[in-house]
């Protein structure tokens, strides 16, 4: 295969960082897909007299390992490294040639912790944005730990592997040879399924902070950096960093950026957030806040974080049809991303329970590669954009279903139809089919705050002031998570600068 010219531009650049030479060990044989792993191995061995190439025996073939000369190693890919995967492919040989991780030193002493063997499966496709956060992190592990071992498995390679195991959403990780975790996980997440929790006495001596943001998307970002360029005591309290903008696949009205990726842009902006003196505390969950001299923000650990100011901006998630099934099945058939895990369902038949813009544009995604997709709208006519409504009745594999009611998704071990009520007729049907796509919408995360001081309106929406403000004096929201009238991440920025500038006035004048 041939690299293009662009890629192999940019592979030069970062070939030329490698600090010790490094070998690929590749299992090859001589089928069309060996054919094609040898030849990327191969182009790549002629870009750089720091890369070299042996042949050996893997337990999957074709898979290649990436090992300083002279040495084993614990990072190995099973297919090609490609679409998505290419930077984790990248990452891995720059990282096993010595090049340190861009961690924390914190999670870097946490992994050298880890005195067990642990060898990780990670399965993946190539049109996965989640996908290489995991495969990332994992390597991480493998290269600084020597007793953990992981293999990235391209499921389009290994498909016949895929379907044995059941595996029907991406990533999904495997931890000597059982089910581990599935969905985009961060380092941090991963170090704790594997090590347990942080205790509630690493946080006793934080002390006060004059800001504290809780949560970690575009709103909470952007409130953080304008408090810590005030120079005021800033912290952050992070479940997952990005939120939903990690499942955006293209962002075209990002103004000033005509096109980037969710992924991508958080990655730019936690390095913004970095360039300040923020108290980034990762993987952490807020339980309650309360106020008395100081704000109080508990979190599921234990641990209490006092402040003198809190900017909520929580996100949202995606909705739930909350029908019977659709919980049992999760991973098993059902799913939210359709960018993710619709190359699982080549050739089969899918669902798309919603009719909004995102339905629909979801079902144009997987009309390129399912059989057949039944588009399920609840009420009597789509609300997506004509354009989109226009391109989906063109293609002879998708289906719309109008008053469509779902009442049930049906399986056994894993998704096989799905069962809805015609709301006119009041007749059941059932299809046939083995994955559902579940988009109508989102939630905001409030449940935590539903008994709480803050105020939060019918549809779990914090209710704030042109400040940025809620009904307690010092707390304040910004993002998904508020009233706002629109959901978008340049709005969200924006309500997070919003609240951090209302957050300092207030303290000001206190």
């Amino acid at each position: 295969m041939a690299l293009d010219k662009e890629i192999k531009e940019q592979l030069a650049q970062y070939l030329a960082l490698l600090e010790s030479e490094v070998v690929f060990q590749a299992s090859l044989a001589s089928d069309d897909n060996s054919i094609k792993v040898k030849e990327f191995l191969e182009e790549i061995v002629a870009m750089s007299p720091m890369i070299s190439l042996e042949e050996l025996s893997l337990s999957r073939t074709p898979s290649f390992k990436i090992a300083k000369k002279g040495q084993t190693s614990g990072v190995e890919f099973a297919g090609l490294p490609l679409g998505h995967e290419f930077t984790s492919f990248i990452l891995a040989l720059l990282q096993v040639s010595g090049r340190a991780p861009k961690v924390d030193d914190t999670v870097i002493q946490q992994i050298k912790a880890i005195d067990q063997p642990l060898s990780f499966e990670t399965y993946v496709s190539l049109t996965c944005h989640n996908c290489p956060d995991v495969v990332q992190a994992l390597n991480i592990m493998a290269v600084v730990n020597p007793l953990i071992s992981h293999v990235m498995i391209e499921g389009g390679m290994f498909q016949e592997e895929v379907e044995a195991k059941k595996i029907m959403a991406v990533p999904t990780v495997l931890l000597d040879g059982e089910e581990f975790a599935s969905g985009r996980l961060t380092i941090e997440q991963l170090l704790e399924m594997i090590t347990g929790p942080a205790s509630a006495d690493e946080f006793k001596d934080k002390g006060v902070f004059d800001v504290l943001v809780v949560g970690g998307g575009p709103a909470g970002n952007s409130a953080a950096i304008y408090a810590a360029r005030k120079g005021i005591k800033t912290g952050m309290v992070v479940d997952t960093y990005g939120g939903q903008v990690m499942d955006t696949v293209g962002i075209e009205n990002m103004i000033g950026t005509s096109y980037t990726e969710g992924p991508k842009l958080m990655a730019q902006i936690e390095a913004h957030a970095k360039d300040y003196s923020i108290d980034i505390m990762k993987n952490q969950r807020a339980k309650a806040i309360r106020k008395a001299e100081l704000i109080e923000v508990e979190l599921e650990n234990g641990a209490i974080l006092k402040t003198k100011t809190a900017i909520l901006s929580v996100g949202a998630n995606w909705r739930n049809v909350n029908v019977p099934g659709e919980e049992e099945f999760r991973t098993k058939g059902v799913t939210n991303c359709p960018h993710c895990d619709g190359p699982l369902f080549t050739g089969k038949d899918v669902a798309v329970i919603g009719g909004g813009n995102s339905g629909i544009e979801a079902a144009l995604d997987l009309a390129g590669l399912a059989k057949h997709v039944y588009v399920l709208e609840f009420l009597p006519e789509l609300r997506a954009d004509q354009v989109l409504q226009d391109r989906a009745n063109a293609l002879e594999n998708i289906t719309i279903i109008k008053n469509a009611a779902t009442t049930e998704i049906t399986g056994t071990d894993e998704v096989n139809g799905i069962s809805y009520t015609d709301r006119e007729t009041n007749e059941d049907h059932h299809i046939a089919l083995q994955g559902v796509f579940v988009q109508i919408g989102l939630v905001p995360n409030t449940a935590w705050l539903k008994d709480s001081i803050v105020e939060l309106n019918p549809r779990g929406e914090i209710t704030v002031d042109h400040h940025g403000m809620t009904n307690v004096e010092g707390i304040f929201a910004a993002g998904d998570c508020t009233d706002s009238a629109y959901k978008q991440i340049i709005i969200s920025m924006g309500s997070g600068a919003t609240a951090a500038l209302g957050a300092f006035d207030y303290l000001i004048r206190q």
